[in-house]
């Protein structure tokens, strides 16, 4: 992935840019052959002989600049690949680097709009290639003349040692007049700047630090500069089960993500981010309780409409292809203990609000005291009939213990006692109704057999301690009957009494994983929580990125990618080993 924190490109091993939405995250697809073919359209560079797939790719140090190296029999080739952080419309920079001899080289770009389904009227202005249609215009500028046919444009050209050649691509309102031309060297330059400057704020120098940094610039590039939404991923309809249906639009901002999200940023040094977050969400929910939702769009957007782009066959022909997200919809009771919990992190955190950011949140417990009671669709969105969720249950307990904690931590004014005996109901009944005693284990809903990793964040959130023995049955339970291969399900599918009602199977959550390996730690047994934390780093792609999901049967990522659900839990259980360690070393000194 590369990016410039208002959207992004996948660029494969083989030099491809196969993903692009313009001019935002959420925007339609320029490039969409990740989702179909070449015809849907894609941009390539790479050495017209040899081997397609570069030998060896790599981020420049600290940065989001991606270099691939192919090695021919006349020479080595760089290709380097950035976005620069934007100032105005969006640029995706290309540069074609001899590193060694001379090495013949081609190119062809097919721009295709609206996800794939629409090609552009064609002209040339000058020496640049011109594609509009609709609402967009794009502009592709180099030294290499490219010759149109085939609903496409191409070029063959040669590089020697030590020289460089730029392509830069643009895009702004086909109304528009053009943006300002780009200096492809004079922007690389101030982007690998800008990551470097933007790297070096982060406070973490433990073992894990090459893969806290990657994972953080990961998450910095899929936030919405503008508004600091963090989007869950760029893309949409990568397939949680090859050839399936498990296919969902993750360009949105989740709130299951938020305590998480804010955990990572403060914790890392990333305060700003922390507090661009925080106001992000606030203004998202702000309005009536009852019409709180479970995700938006990155300025704050509620209408996610879900529809199929029936053109496209589907990552793997895995159909159908979906833009917008209906679980937008759904009734999750949890979303009210992730905001209360997320703003009570940041009081904590020291990050100044307005009365009314308190106000939100008295109205939030207000309306939960009378709905907490009702069934909902749960943490992971299942398309079944809706139960009594036990992770649903526990977070309205955080929703009304961190409204208790807050009138007694920082004074401010609410129904104490009355929040406290709500709290109290929650706790008991989720005891009595969530927990199976001859199992010793919570269950996923009330009445069933079924676990749920979600179960794990239970110590997390301060319902239980880590050392009561329902936590570590619930841990041991679901090392039992949710690891496959060493990591971690969400929950099992296609049983009798399963939430969950679609077809097909799907991988082990990564974010799942990575609560394993913290509840491990934080029952005293280091080694397998390390172990396990070590397998998940090992599971990234060569440059470091984490999807959605992993499958053992398959031994690939699955999942929309990158996936920050992964990434942000991959930086707290790094930050939480590290601070063992630290102690472990007090304790010998």
């Amino acid at each position: 992935m590369i990016g410039d924190m208002q959207t992004a490109a996948l660029v494969g091993r083989d030099g491809s840019v196969d993903w692009m939405c313009l001019p935002h995250f959420d925007s339609p697809a320029c490039f969409a052959a990740l989702l179909g073919d070449e015809q849907n359209g894609n941009w390539w560079i790479r050495p017209t002989h040899g081997e397609r797939r570069a030998t060896r790719r790599r981020y420049r140090s600290d940065t989001l600049i991606l270099e691939s190296e192919w090695d021919t029999p006349t020479g080595t080739v760089r290709l380097i690949d950035f976005m620069p952080p934007r100032g105005g419309h969006p640029h995706l920079v290309r540069i074609v680097e001899g590193v060694t001899g001379t090495v013949q080289m081609s190119t062809a770009i097919r721009l295709r709009f609206d996800y794939g389904n629409v090609v552009p009227w064609i002209h040339r202005v000058d020496s640049e290639v011109v594609a509009v249609a609709g609402p967009d215009s794009v502009w592709l500028s180099g030294p290499v003349p490219l010759e149109g046919h085939n609903f496409m444009h191409d070029a063959d050209f040669t590089v020697t040692a030590g020289q460089r050649i730029p392509f830069v691509l643009s895009w702004h309102p086909s109304h528009a007049e053009e943006s300002d031309h780009l200096d492809a060297e004079k922007a690389l330059a101030q982007t690998e700047r800008f990551w470097r400057d933007w790297v070096s704020q982060c406070t973490y120098q433990g073992r894990y630090r090459e893969a806290v940094v990657r994972s953080l610039i990961t998450l910095k590039a899929l936030t919405y500069r503008p508004t600091g939404g963090i989007v869950a991923a760029p893309t949409t309809s990568l397939p949680e089960d090859i050839g399936g249906v498990r296919n969902w639009d993750y360009r949105y901002c989740w709130l299951r993500d938020a305590t998480i999200t804010l955990e990572a940023l403060i914790r890392s040094g990333y305060t700003d981010e922390a507090n661009a977050w925080r106001e992000w969400l606030v203004r998202a929910v702000a309005g009536e309780p009852q019409h709180i939702q479970i995700m938006y769009g990155v300025r704050g957007e509620r209408r996610l409409a879900e529809w199929e782009a029936d053109w496209l066959p589907g990552y793997e022909n895995s159909r159908p292809v979906r833009i917008g997200n209906a679980a937008v919809g759904q009734y999750q009771l949890d979303v009210y203990g992730e905001v209360m919990e997320v703003l009570y992190l940041a009081q904590k955190s020291g990050m100044s609000a307005g009365e009314h950011v308190w106000g939100l949140q008295r109205s939030l417990v207000n309306y939960l005291e009378w709905c907490w009671s009702e069934p909902d669709e749960g943490l992971w969105e299942v398309r079944g009939p809706r139960q009594h969720f036990v992770h649903s249950k526990v977070m309205a307990w955080v929703a009304a213990d961190r409204a208790v904690r807050m009138i007694e931590e920082y004074g401010k004014e609410g129904p104490l006692e009355r929040w406290k005996a709500l709290r109290d109901t929650i706790h008991a009944e989720v005891c009595e109704y969530g927990y199976d005693a001859e199992r010793n284990t919570f269950t996923q809903y009330y009445g069933s057999r079924e676990l749920d990793a979600a179960l794990l964040l239970i110590p997390e959130v301060g319902f239980l301690p880590y050392d009561d023995p329902r936590v570590i049955g619930t841990i041991e339970a679901i090392r039992e009957e949710l690891m496959v291969d060493g990591f971690v399900l969400r929950y099992r599918t296609g049983l009798a009494d399963a939430a969950d009602k679609l077809p097909g199977d799907e991988g082990a959550f990564l974010a799942c994983s990575f609560w394993l390996a913290n509840a491990l730690l934080s029952i005293g047994r280091e080694k397998e929580a390390r172990e396990l934390f070590e397998r998940l780093l090992a599971l990234r792609n060569d440059v470091g990125l984490l999807a959605e999901e992993y499958d053992p049967r398959l031994g690939r990522q699955v999942g929309n990618f990158p996936q920050a659900f992964s990434h942000f839990p991959l930086v707290t259980t790094a930050l939480n080993l590290s601070r063992h360690d630290g102690h472990r070393r007090s304790d010998t000194d």
